[in-house]
């Protein structure tokens, strides 16, 4: 059995067990988090698909950690205008645990 949610403007396959990480959320650790937006739920053949979303379906999850991702570099440049900007950026996620889908 897995679903397709949407969180953080992007879709995720998930299944139970699965752990995911995606755009940070506003949950402590150790939180239950409930993903509403469930796109299409598939259980053994019998396939739920939502216009646009499946009526009733959520899939919950736990919160394990937040964290920021690896440093990414911003260069800006121009040629033969001495125009030079560097700047980096650490997007910050959330890895979550899938622990059930109701459909």
């Amino acid at each position: 059995m897995y679903a397709i949610i949407k969180t953080g403007g992007k879709q995720y396959r998930v299944a139970e067990g699965d752990v995911i990480t995606i755009e940070k959320l506003e949950a402590a650790a150790e939180e239950s988090v409930t993903f509403d937006e469930v796109l299409t739920v598939v259980n053994d053949g019998d396939v739920k698909v939502g216009a646009p979303l499946v009526d009733g379906a959520k899939v919950t999850g736990k919160v394990l950690e937040h964290g920021k991702a690896k440093k990414i570099l911003v260069f800006k440049y121009k040629a033969k205008s001495n125009y030079r900007r560097r700047q980096g950026h650490r997007q910050p996620f959330t890895k979550v645990r899938i622990e059930s889908i109701q459909a």
